[in-house]
């Protein structure tokens, strides 16, 4: 699993492969669709889009000569349990944290 993690948090620690996710998250889009908005060319969208595959979190077919894209919703699946098991602290209050080291470094000096 923790292979499968680390592909995973690669593929997304790219705002580019973040945003082409979130295109997929409305419906599939043929590859040129999901290169439009970009300012690169087709063939880098394509290595990000081949990224995103290899970590399971799209699907690539074929259908006559265009290419589909398809988000796979439950390859987050073991990336989203791992980040929940964090979930058992408490967020960390920053304001309150600031203003504690503050008061602590002002009593001491």
């Amino acid at each position: 699993m923790a292979q499968s993690l680390d592909t995973v948090f690669a593929a997304l620690a790219d705002p580019t492969r973040r945003r082409i996710l979130s295109m997929l998250l409305e419906d599939d889009m043929a590859v040129t669709d999901v290169a439009e908005p970009f300012e690169m060319s087709l063939a880098a969208v394509s290595k990000h889009l081949g990224i995103l595959t290899r970590a399971g979190l799209i699907s690539q077919e074929r259908r006559g000569r265009v290419v589909w894209c398809k988000l796979e919703p439950d390859a987050l699946r073991d990336a989203s349990i791992w980040m929940q098991s964090f979930g058992q602290f408490e967020a960390v209050n920053l304001d309150a944290f600031e203003q504690f080291l503050a008061k602590e470094f002002r009593d001491d000096g």
